[in-house]
């Protein structure tokens, strides 16, 4: 059990990467291109950002982390690769409140990946809130069908579950993954760029998405990814929370962009219940970590 100062530590890092990752969406839209060319951008200079810092470090305090801890650290790395692609393409196929809100179904993945590798038996709560979330995903869902973005809403599912992963091995292993989570935008770099070569090079405004890669992917990441060392996966997971709120706020003052009924229906069923049950998380955890240990008769 982590002691009250590493569970801080751990909520302070997820929360400072969780507020950072907002502006995400927001930034790749503001660029403007390619779907290919975007990720491209935003993968090669978030992997030039990483290996100066991780060399930066390395050079004046020499105890840098490995940028991929062992075998498991290949699996977490190919997990947030992948999650980087169904992303970006998630972005062009389905409006932004669709997909921060179904991102936020991650928070479940992971509670339901720790019960089954784990062994973390939710709580009648947690599974209270799983269904409840389901049927606002569902909402959505079946709304992108008739609004014809019923592909993205599926991407945006399928990263819910890579990073809910990614997260969940991270919490079994307990290796240090902060830079792992960042070299992993080789795999959709290699991607991007075979792409690019069909389709063409193409974005309006790069400075965008290459502040983007170079600055708010390597904050967000690493501290996401670093987060599940110290506090649960479904905790670490509950701070994209933030994302999910935040991003369509934004994306709306920026661009006047408004959901439509069925996805407030369906995020505002994701977002109360994500919200009552993460409160009702941290009141438990922290009612075990100051309950007093009893010694044995």
């Amino acid at each position: 059990m982590s002691s009250p100062d590493t569970h801080l530590k751990g909520l302070l890092l997820t929360a400072i990467g969780g507020m950072t990752l907002t502006v995400d969406i927001p930034l790749i839209r503001l660029a403007d291109g390619d779907h290919w060319t975007i990720l491209l951008l935003r993968s090669s200079t978030t992997l030039v950002a990483t290996l100066l810092i991780w060399l930066a470090w390395r050079a004046l305090r020499g105890d840098a982390p490995r940028l991929v801890p062992g075998r498991s650290g290949l699996v977490v790395a190919a997990l947030y690769g992948l999650a980087s692609i169904t992303f970006i393409s998630a972005v062009y196929n389905t409006s932004t409140a669709n997909l921060v809100f179904i991102l936020a179904f991650n928070t479940m993945f992971a509670a339901l990946l720790s019960w089954i590798f784990l062994k973390e038996r939710p709580r009648p709560v947690t599974l209270a809130a799983m269904a409840a979330m389901i049927v606002g995903v569902l909402i959505i869902v079946f709304d992108g069908i008739g609004t014809g973005n019923f592909l993205g809403d599926m991407l945006a599912v399928t990263s819910a579950f890579l990073l809910a992963s990614a997260i969940t091995i991270t919490r079994a292993t307990g290796k240090d993954m902060g830079f792992t989570a960042l070299v992993a935008v080789v795999l959709p770099m290699i991607v991007a760029a075979i792409m690019v070569q069909k389709t063409g090079f193409r974005v309006e405004a790069p400075w965008w998405i290459i502040f983007n890669g170079a600055v708010i992917m390597p904050i967000s990441f690493f501290c996401l990814a670093t987060g599940p060392r110290y506090i649960s996966a479904p905790e670490v997971s509950m701070f994209y929370l933030l994302e999910t709120i935040l991003a369509p706020v934004w994306i709306w003052m920026i661009f006047a962009e408004v959901p439509s009924r069925n996805s407030l229906i369906g995020g505002m069923i994701l977002i109360v219940t994500l919200v009552i049950h993460s409160l009702w998380q941290l009141n438990e955890g922290r009612k075990r970590r100051t309950a007093p240990v009893r010694s044995p008769a």
